[in-house]
């Protein structure tokens, strides 16, 4: 067991809690005196004669055991341990419990997989039986998530894992967290056999975050269906578009870690807006479009459903120093010129025209201005003009 697997130091103190109650146990005898002095001896099981069992210890030794000491009498022939209790008349008296726990604990390792049956509970986890040895496991290995009713257990043969063995106090620490990691993930690998990129599934949305949703596509199997693959539009959260429960066809995307990690999408199953824009939108083709969101270098223009453009803040007119939204904010239209398409990138960049449809920032723009302040001026003066002196003067100038 790696160093990763062992329970941390706060268990301790969980366990010396929920063990208070039930008092300490002695350490089991053994054959040496200076355990208590009790013996063990192998016998062989001779005859069963009503409630007493005989079994043949060895050279005219015989000795005898009550049969309720087993939960289904031995047969003839079988040999077993036993504790020498005492002695009646030529008869050895024997006994099984001391034996089978002597044995139970000579066979217990740290690391042993064992069936514990669950004989009680408490506020701090399970009290078991694995043969005739007390066990415990913390209510945070009883399960891979939080139990709230661990009475359902009881009566319960669980597989478990000796995580923690304390002879001197008679303590066994059990663990079912880690078998049942260990099943989910085999069973995980299984249900994730025939799966591979590009292929199309139906799933169910079990869990959702601001960054995406999972989506169950098989028992067992969940995928993350990140929020910039749910649709063609931009999406800010996941839980504005989708609820948990909800049935979606998505594609996998990707498989990485082992199949641990599946990545899905649904708006690469939507018709691709992309493969019509250079032919929508050509440079220098002038459209109206909706500002979407602003940012420190430029305002993003959606042209189209599923398409925005960049207005960068050169294309703006801005004086230096002010900020993008005193010329485009959110919901604003606005008029702009395509200049360029990298459909590969995915990226459209735009600039920002005036009203007379002029790039803001360009020589056309200066001259309509020019124009305008001229024929102010002779407005003002209440002089007549016409389109030679215009050009005159705006030449001239």
């Amino acid at each position: 067991m790696s160093s990763e697997d062992k329970p941390e130091d706060s268990i301790d103190s969980q366990i010396e809690a929920s063990l208070a109650d039930l008092g300490e146990t002695k350490p089991s005898q053994s054959n040496d005196s200076e355990d208590g002095g009790k013996k063990f001896v192998k016998g062989t099981i001779v005859g069963v004669a009503g409630k007493d069992i005989f079994v043949e210890l060895g050279p005219r030794q015989q000795g005898v055991i009550g049969a309720r000491e087993f939960d289904t009498l031995p047969a003839v022939g079988e040999v077993l341990e036993f504790s020498i209790v005492g002695e009646d008349d030529d008869l050895i008296l024997l006994s099984r419990g001391a034996a089978r726990e002597e044995s139970s604990w000579r066979d217990m390792e740290v690391g042993n997989m064992v069936k514990a049956k669950v004989v009680g509970q408490n506020t701090g986890g399970l009290e078991l039986k694995v043969g005739p040895l007390a066990a415990f496991m913390p209510a945070s290995h009883v399960a891979l998530q939080h139990v709230e009713d661990l009475s359902q257990f009881i009566g319960q043969t669980l597989n478990a894992e000796v995580l923690e063995l304390d002879r001197g106090r008679k303590r066994i620490l059990l663990s079912r967290r880690e078998i049942l990691k260990q099943q989910a993930e085999a069973q995980s690998a299984d249900a994730r056999q025939g799966i591979g990129p590009g292929q199309v599934v139906n799933g169910k949305i079990t869990k959702i975050e601001s960054f995406g949703a999972f989506v169950e596509i098989r028992p067992g199997v969940e995928g993350l269906l990140h929020v910039s693959n749910i649709s063609r539009t931009r999406v800010q959260d996941a839980n504005d578009v989708l609820t948990v429960g909800q049935d979606v066809q998505v594609k996998i995307l990707e498989i990485t870690e082992g199949g641990k990690r599946i990545g899905l999408g649904i708006k690469q199953l939507l018709p691709d807006p992309w493969d019509e824009v250079a032919e929508r939108f050509p440079p220098e083709s002038v459209v109206s479009g909706q500002v979407t969101r602003t940012a420190t270098f430029g305002a993003f223009v959606q042209i189209m459903e599923g398409i925005e453009g960049l207005v960068h803040i050169s294309q703006l007119g801005l004086e230096r120093g002010r900020p993008v939204s005193d010329v485009a904010k959110i919901g604003q239209e606005l008029k702009v010129r395509v200049q360029s398409i990298d459909r590969e990138q995915e990226r459209i960049s735009l600039s920002r025209l005036d009203r007379r449809g002029s790039v803001i920032g360009t020589t056309d723009e200066a001259e309509d201005s020019l124009l305008d302040e001229i024929v102010g001026k002779d407005e003002n003066h209440g002089g007549g003009t016409n389109l030679g002196d215009l050009l005159r003067r705006a030449l001239g100038d």
